[in-house]
């Protein structure tokens, strides 16, 4: 399946490698390591790393506007904005390859269209599932929303911990990065985001 080319940062340079030169990486990565691949309790890593990248980077192979492609014009009297809310993630950093795990708010005042509510959640899915930074990740997220379904406005708010930071480096471990995308109605009324910062942290 050839990746689908949806964000700024997806050009291939060169052929896919195949899964036996992705696990021949991995072999080299171990010995690098000082690890012995031949090992008992190294014997199948290579071919469990393949597996879990593929579903790591399941992203590349996911197309935004397809998953937001079919909505519903049934929202005759409907004047507000919609919101998921605890949308979790695990992506990972493009400058080290190690995760960044957090959580998503997403919402959008619709115009003409609503879409189901999980398509939201799959959105951040498909930038979560690929290498990338999470203000890319948020910026993407909000321009895909905005670009298939022309909203009245978008927002979108993540907050994630990084390893790439409380791993290693500074070694911050109760760290946590905080960004957000704002489009339309969202942009021009702080009221509007003030509710919705409200209505994301409600609990109880």
């Amino acid at each position: 399946m050839k990746p689908v080319k949806a964000t700024d940062n997806n050009n291939l340079a060169a052929p896919r490698p195949t899964r036996e030169e992705v696990e021949k990486a991995v072999e080299i990565m171990l010995r690098w390591a000082g690890e012995d691949p031949g090992r008992e309790g190294l014997r199948e890593t290579p071919a469990r790393v393949a597996r879990a990248y593929a579903e790591f980077f399941a992203g590349y192979h996911m197309d935004p506007a397809a998953i937001l492609d079919k909505t519903f014009a049934d929202i005759t009297g409907y004047d507000d904005f919609v919101l998921v809310r605890d949308i979790d993630f695990v992506a990972h950093c493009e400058h080290h390859m190690v995760p960044f795990i957090g959580t998503a708010h997403v919402a959008y005042w619709p115009d003409k269209h609503v879409v189901g509510i999980s398509k939201l959640g799959r959105i951040v899915d498909v930038f979560a599932k690929r290498l990338t930074n999470q203000e890319t990740m948020t910026r993407l997220v909000a321009q895909s929303i905005e670009d298939a379904l022309k909203p009245k406005g978008v927002a979108v708010y993540v907050e994630a911990a990084h390893t790439c930071m409380c791993g290693r480096g500074v070694h911050k471990a109760a760290a946590s990065t905080v960004t957000s995308a704002w489009h339309g109605v969202f942009r021009e009324n702080p009221e509007l985001q003030r509710r919705f910062f409200d209505y994301a942290h409600a609990r109880g």
